[in-house]
């Protein structure tokens, strides 16, 4: 058989991928399996094998040594496959990689000196601002798929079914009944929301903390108009029409 010469063996292209973070507050093995134990209830597809960069930002100076190879073994049993670590301090770096990690670097914007201010101009109109970017989709998400929205809003216009996952950096609107799983503020925007015309959700996420719904949705808001948003660390469920907290 004749091969494609012009074909590279392999080739490397930029690319992106959604991850979540899994912000430590503890270093103890114990603690933070419970913790996991708590957050999914117990069940086994409460993650469903999402890449997970691990931020040590919140652990004090304190802190135990920790054993990367038996947290990422510990993640990888609640179906978290981490790939990186954030702020690490530099006396980490070493057995992070040792462990086959990446060292995720937040680079700081650089502040430029100053410059002389120059003489006032003559105001100009202020240009339109541009709309912010949305995803919209009028078919069903049917069982096993993922949308992702990037760098946008989604507006989703037909039913998500069980088992589906819609996921964006903005928030997500579905004018239909919301069933499966709902991530909206991917990339860490906080004041991202997600709006259903019937909530019937398994689990949402609101810039990386998770809520699930085991035991229901709260009697006023299930199969209701309704949204979810961020207070502080915690997820709440308003009902549309009357702006009920739960």
């Amino acid at each position: 058989m004749l091969k494609n010469k012009s074909r590279k063996p392999i080739e490397i292209k930029i690319a992106t991928v959604v991850a979540v973070s899994a912000i430590l507050h503890d270093s103890d093995p114990m603690a933070l399996e419970a913790a996991l134990q708590e957050m999914t209830g117990g069940s086994a597809d409460f993650f469903d094998n999402e890449f997970a960069v691990i931020d040590v930002a919140a652990l004090g100076p304190d802190r135990s040594p920790m054993d990367w190879p038996q947290l990422i073994e510990l993640l990888k049993k609640y179906r978290l496959n981490a790939v990186a670590v954030r702020n690490a301090p530099a006396e980490m770096e070493a057995d992070i990689i040792a462990s086959g990690l990446s060292i995720d670097h937040v680079v700081a914007a650089r502040q430029e000196p100053a410059a002389a201010a120059p003489p006032p101009a003559a105001p100009a109109a202020a240009p339109p601002k541009a709309a912010a970017s949305t995803m919209i989709i009028d078919t069903p998400i049917r069982a096993g798929q993922r949308i992702y929205a990037r760098d946008a809003d989604l507006v989703i216009t037909a039913t998500v079914n069980n088992g589906a996952e819609i996921i964006a950096d903005g928030s997500i609107h579905v004018y239909a009944p919301l069933r499966g799983r709902a991530l909206a503020g991917a990339s860490g925007d906080t004041s991202a929301r997600i709006f259903a015309a019937s909530m019937e959700a398994e689990l949402v996420s609101i810039a990386g903390v998770y809520r699930t719904f085991e035991n229901g949705l709260p009697p006023e808001q299930k199969g209701q108009p309704a949204q979810i948003r961020l207070s502080g660390d915690r997820i709440d469920v308003l009902s549309l029409n009357s702006a009920s907290r739960n």
